[in-house]
């Protein structure tokens, strides 16, 4: 399996991130996207990735640090960017739920980081909460504008709005949300969007699937996101294994 989402330079990892990661083959594992969240977390990816053959890395700034980026953040993120282990930019995106940057700045950051993302020839990774319709608005009109394909991370919105951003040539990455209880429309999303668009993820340390809601989220338990799927489509797991597998190689360029 492929964990496309993961925050392995958390510290809620400081104690046994070698461990874990040596680990991850033993637990099913092929390899795992580190995503960032401002400059300093991106610098602590690209390293990461150098480190372990199995770890690829995404740099960026999330929008709750939209209102550290400046020329100088943006500059470093080209050098950092000239890595052959960096595979995306993000995440990247709008976050609407905390506000922790002013909302023009967080859609002023966003356009800027797609804009980058395109000189760069990376595709985007999006972060995307109580923010639907600006983020689908601003990928819209840069779909019309650039050619990239972004990938909206821990997707939460309706199936209607999934099918759009399938129609821009876009994927969907689905994590532990769609196996908990009261989480019907991310099991709406995951029997309706295509196989073929289709990526699993942790997003840990956060959003722990069902049974380990609780615990600290690890790149293992990918595999219970990936069986609730696949009971939920019919299918057997090592199918939905294969295919994300694919998907998220092909997305990535790896």
């Amino acid at each position: 399996m492929i964990d496309s989402h993961v925050h392995l330079d958390d510290e809620a990892f400081n104690e046994d991130r070698d461990d874990l990661i040596k680990g991850l083959s033993e637990n099913g594992i092929e390899l795992v996207i580190n995503n960032s969240s401002d400059l300093p977390s991106s610098e602590r990816s690209v390293e990461l990735a150098n480190k372990y053959e199995n770890i690829y890395a995404a740099i960026g700034v999330h929008p709750h640090d939209a209102k550290t980026y400046d020329d100088d953040v943006e500059k470093r993120l080209i050098e950092l960017s000239k890595d052959k282990k960096v595979v995306a930019i993000g995440e990247i995106g709008l976050d609407y739920y905390y506000d922790n940057s002013p909302r023009n700045v967080q859609r002023e950051v966003f356009k800027r980081q797609i804009e980058l993302a395109v000189k760069l020839k990376k595709n985007i990774v999006i972060h995307s909460r109580d923010a639907a319709k600006d983020t689908f608005d601003i990928l819209k009109e840069a779909h019309e504008k650039y050619d990239f394909k972004a990938l909206i991370h821990c997707f939460s919105q309706s199936v209607d709005m999934m099918r759009e951003y399938i129609k821009m040539g876009d994927y969907i990455a689905l994590g532990g949300v769609v196996t908990f209880k009261n989480a019907k429309t991310p099991k709406k999303v995951a029997k309706e969007v295509p196989l073929d668009r289709l990526l699993l993820e942790t997003d840990c340390p956060y959003m722990t699937p069902v049974p380990h809601r609780g615990k600290r989220n690890e790149p293992k338990f990918v595999k219970f996101v990936c069986q609730y799927i696949a009971d939920l489509r019919q299918r057997e797991a090592a199918e939905i294994e294969k295919i994300t597998a694919e998907n998220t190689k092909r997305f990535f360029g790896i």
